[in-house]
Formats: structure tokens, C-alpha cells, sequence
């Protein structure tokens, strides 16, 4: 496995990004796109892109909150606890809307393209990159293939830039994971993003992870479940290799 550190130029400003591939570059299978969570790109992240990478594929892990670079570094454990770092990552959220994620995101699939990866790709999100990941694939339906979420937030929410809205739009394969009880992602909006996706004829699942919090497949959260971790690990593998070889 291999890191290489790109600065991806979009009309905006630059976003650090970080593109981990297979040791053999050359036999990257397909590109993702994993949209970070609240916390930035870090150690964590970079982890569950190494391990992507060793499946074969070539995986971008992009800043998105570049714009308003430098900030942090977070502990996911406690940043929501303490105030001030509550206060700054509440600013960089509300800052960094998904209009701002959606136009990057075209940025982000040429930079693949720039690199070698050509060819159909996936994203992937976690927390706030959920519904990222699914908006990214309604805005570029003829380059992303298969979009996943998990413990995504306001998937279909009131918001207009919710993702169920743009049902109609994606033709990707499309995964939700959700946590068992998530005030971001309550029954009424899981059964409004099924309602969306059904209509729009998607090819979608949307699974109940029972018991699982909010976060908990990332490994540096609070409420990290190892069990459910390595459950949408499963998931998520065998999604990416039925869709993008």
C-alpha cells in the first residue's frame, strides 16, 4: 500500500487530500471517495483507507474543510464535550455546506483521473459525509457507481439540499447503514429515504445496524463497536467488489 499526498485545486482554494492505492498502483481496481466524518482527515481515517487500498482499490481521502484551513486537530472522543472545540467544529459543519461538497466533488474525480484511476467510481461517507457521498452520486450519475453511507445524518430531512431529494437523479447502487437509535437519522427520515430511492427505481439497501451508535465504525470513537465494525466491513467490500470489480 502506498500514500501520496495531493493538493486538489478546486474554485474555492486547495484541498489537501491523501491517495492511498494498492502497493502495485498500476492493478487499482476502481477509485473511492471517502468522505470524512465531523473530525477531518487523521490517523483514523487514513486506516480504513489503507485497508481499502489492500482490497485494490485506489481511495482519495479529501479535506473538506479546507476552506478554512488550519483548524484543529480533534479527538473525536471529546471534541463535542469540551466548548471551545464544540464551538469550532460546529462553525466548520454549518460552513461547509453540501453545495460547496458537490461542485469539489467533480474536483475530486478528476484528480483520480489526473492520477490514472479512470473508470466507473464509488463514495463512500461517514457521519457527515453520508449524505455526501449520496449527493455526490445524484450530481455526477455517469462517474459514481456505488455510493454507501454510514451513520449518515439528515439523509432526508426537511433541508432542500437533503439527498433523498435527488433520488431521481442517481444511478448508482446505493447503501445505507444506520445506526440503531440516531437522532441525525430518526425512523421518519429512513422511511422517507426508502420511500425516495423505491420511487426513483434505485438499486438501494438500507440495513439497521441494532444496537450500534452513532460513529461506531470508526475506530477513535467514542462509540466504536468492533463487532459492528467488522460487520460493515463485510458489507461494504462486498458492495465495491459487485459493483466495481
Amino acid at each position: 500500500m502506498t500514500k501520496q499526498d495531493l493538493q486538489i485545486k478546486t474554485g474555492d482554494g486547495i484541498a489537501k487530500s491523501g491517495l492511498f492505492r494498492p502497493a502495485d498502483a498500476s492493478r487499482a481496481k476502481a477509485g473511492v471517495v471517502l468522505y470524512m466524518d465531523a473530525f477531518g482527515p487523521r490517523l483514523t481515517l487514513d486506516g480504513m483507507a489503507e485497508r481499502l487500498a489492500n482490497e485494490g482499490y485506489a481511495v482519495l481521502v479529501p479535506d473538506l474543510f479546507y476552506r478554512n484551513a488550519p483548524y484543529g486537530p480533534f479527538d473525536a472522543k471529546t471534541a463535542f464535550a469540551v466548548e471551545h472545540t464544540k464551538t469550532e467544529l460546529t462553525a466548520l459543519i454549518s460552513g461547509t455546506t453540501q453545495e460547496m461538497t458537490i461542485r469539489d466533488s467533480g474536483d475530486f474525480l478528476d484528480a483520480l483521473v489526473a492520477e490514472g484511476v479512470t473508470g466507473p467510481v464509488g463514495t463512500i461517507g461517514y457521519c457527515m459525509g453520508g449524505a455526501r457521498a449520496l449527493n455526490a452520486a445524484a450530481s455526477y450519475p455517469d462517474r459514481i457507481a456505488v455510493a454507501a453511507s454510514f451513520h449518515g445524518g439528515n439523509l432526508a430531512s426537511d433541508a432542500a439540499d437533503s439527498p433523498h431529494r435527488k433520488a431521481a437523479s442517481i444511478k448508482a447502487r446505493v447503501y445505507v447503514g444506520t445506526a440503531g437509535i440516531d437522532r441525525s437519522f430518526p425512523p421518519e427520515q429512513s422511511g422517507r429515504l426508502e420511500e425516495a430511492l423505491r420511487a426513483a427505481e434505485v438499486d438501494h439497501t438500507i440495513e439497521n445496524y441494532v444496537g450500534m451508535a452513532h460513529g461506531w465504525c470508526v475506530p477513535d470513537h467514542s462509540v466504536f463497536d468492533a463487532a459492528g465494525a467488522e460487520r460493515h466491513w463485510k458489507r461494504l467490500i462486498t458492495l465495491l467488489a459487485e459493483t466495481l470489480g
